[in-house]
């Protein structure tokens, strides 16, 4: 029987070895990624040192411009859908957050700071200040909503309105969250992923945030395994998962005073559905809309349904 165990073991180390190579994923560096991902109206600015990937389109005329901040390990391209449809007649503004997109790692006089929600508000003022805007509507999905929520609590005078699409911010059941950031929380786990990305991982996450895996596809795929492979965004997205807190300022959620729409998709494992009814319950005077059929990024998976209450919200005519 040992004998058995012990050839049962030999075969899976050779397997293993024969599979990490074929898991390899080295960084890529940012110019690499240019051309596919980030043409017109991708624009980058140097904020002291701080490489920033970021789309403003539509008129400079517009007051207060809309601000799209997205989730963990996605990009702004998750909102291409929506800017398509609130560009004609609104400014949009989206921007690739610190260790994500285009973006990448902090750097500059950014370097060495900690990935929170609380830097990435600083950091998204910072961006704000530079493209000189000063007031704005801020709409965030995920962790992107955590930071908008916390924008609108930290800079009253600047957000005129709020928009919360399966947003972060409570304590929540943890067990839903990906395999991929699961395994970065860990140190052993956690810098092996900063070598290998097997393809079916990205491909599982995906399906953990779909409500309808059906819409899934190759395209879809790409864009999240490349972007990933950006030179430091798997080193900063460990960093930002061991640096998690859950629920860390749930306290101000709701002292929120303002003009609020929540989005949300009712087959979210990630966030589940209670927490927009908790958003909806804090927040008074907010909106909620769900989406039965829809998972944790519904303003990707179905743009063209989803952005309709937002146009109604922000009295806009439909594109």
């Amino acid at each position: 029987m040992v004998s058995v165990l012990i050839r049962i073991f030999g075969v899976l180390l050779m397997l293993t070895a024969l599979a990490v190579p074929l898991m390899q994923a080295p960084d890529r560096e940012v110019q690499t990624l240019v051309a596919r991902w980030a043409p017109p109206p991708s624009d980058f600015l140097d904020l002291q040192g701080q490489l920033v990937h970021y789309r403003d389109e539509g008129p400079r005329s517009d007051p207060t411009p809309i601000v799209l901040l997205h989730g963990t390990s996605a990009s702004l391209h998750t909102w291409e859908g929506w800017a398509k449809a609130l560009r004609g007649q609104r400014r949009v503004i989206g921007i690739d957050l610190p260790g994500f997109g285009l973006t990448g790692p902090y750097a500059g006089k950014y370097a060495n700071t900690p990935y929170t929600a609380a830097n990435d508000v600083r950091f998204v003022l910072d961006v704000l200040d530079a493209l000189r805007v000063q007031r704005f509507t801020v709409v965030g999905n995920s962790l992107g909503g955590e930071v908008a929520w916390r924008l609108a609590a930290a800079q009253p005078q600047r957000v005129d309105r709020l928009v919360l699409v399966d947003s972060a911010g409570y304590v929540f059941d943890t067990a839903a969250v990906p395999l991929a950031w699961r395994m970065a929380r860990l140190p052993v786990a956690g810098v092996l992923l900063e070598h290998l990305l097997p393809r079916p991982l990205v491909v599982s996450g995906l399906v953990d945030v779909y409500g309808d895996p059906k819409r899934i596809n190759d395209a879809l795929v790409d864009r999240y395994f490349e972007i990933t492979l950006r030179s430091g965004n798997r080193h900063a997205l460990a960093e930002r998962m061991r640096a998690f807190q859950l629920g860390e300022a749930q306290a101000q959620i709701a002292q929120l005073k303002l003009p609020t729409l929540i989005v949300w998709g009712g087959r979210d494992k990630l966030i589940a559905p209670e927490y927009a009814e908790r958003f909806h319950r804090d927040i008074a005077g907010s909106t909620l809309v769900m989406f039965p059929a829809l998972g944790h990024v519904p303003h990707e998976e179905d743009p063209a349904a989803t952005v309709l209450p937002v146009l109604a919200f922000l009295g806009l005519a439909k594109p």
